[in-house]
């Protein structure tokens, strides 16, 4: 009779796991269902969702949050846009609060060197017609070089770079108020790997910014400075 038992019971028990597994897809399916009808309706169509369906699996007292459209139209604040010619020569990068330029030394001077090249002079003052606005502002003029050569040798070259945009800039801004930060780093704070030819020609810029209002000015060696 034991065996019997066992085997009326095995072929039940079997029927049940599989209807109990049918019967959650169906559920899960019930849950989702709404999905398709809301995205036809409209792109600004609250999805509906039965809170008691059993497809959501919900915790012991738990609820959902009541629906909400999050309106994407203005731009998040701390978030900057970034202008970037096709060439990746320059960058532009616009807080609303700061402005950041980067120039790629190949397009500033001759290689390996300070000397500024024919067409640098036209792209420092473009440059420069955005600061006249903002008179008591700090402009800052950061050099960096990648990582071939000796660090020193960086260090001095990024220097004598960020120096030379500097005197263009101050010539350009002569009658404004604004005051100068002019500092080279070298190697440090790479914007991309030094490991190729592309990456190198990235970090081998001088940096310009600036704040839209006069106020105390942090140091690039804060990366949340710039």
């Amino acid at each position: 009779m034991v065996t019997t038992r066992s085997r009326i019971t095995a072929p039940l028990l079997a029927l049940t796991i599989a209807a109990s597994i049918l019967a959650g897809g169906s559920a899960g399916r019930a849950a989702a269902a709404p999905l398709p009808s809301a995205a036809a309706s409209g792109a600004h169509a609250l999805l509906t969702i039965d809170p008691g369906s059993p497809g959501l699996a919900l915790r012991a007292g738990a609820t959902l949050a009541p629906p909400k459209i999050l309106g994407l139209g203005s731009q998040p604040a701390g978030i900057g846009e970034v202008v970037e010619d096709q060439e990746g020569a320059e960058r532009r990068e616009d807080t609303g609060t700061q402005v950041t330029f980067g120039l790629q030394a190949e397009v500033l001077f001759t290689k390996d060197s300070a000397r500024l090249g024919s067409s640098a002079r036209s792209r420092i003052a473009s440059v420069a017609r955005e600061i006249e606005p903002q008179p008591g502002t700090e402009v800052r003029v950061y050099g960096f070089t990648d990582d071939l050569g000796s660090s020193s040798h960086g260090d001095a070259l990024s220097q004598q770079r960020a120096v030379a945009v500097q005197r263009v800039l101050a010539q350009e801004l002569r009658g404004t108020a604004v005051t100068f930060d002019t500092h080279g780093f070298g190697e440090r704070h790479p914007v991309a790997s030094n490991a190729t030819k592309a990456g190198r020609q990235q970090n081998r810029r001088v940096e310009i910014s600036f704040s839209r209002s006069a106020g105390r000015q942090g140091s690039f060696d804060d990366p949340n400075a710039l």
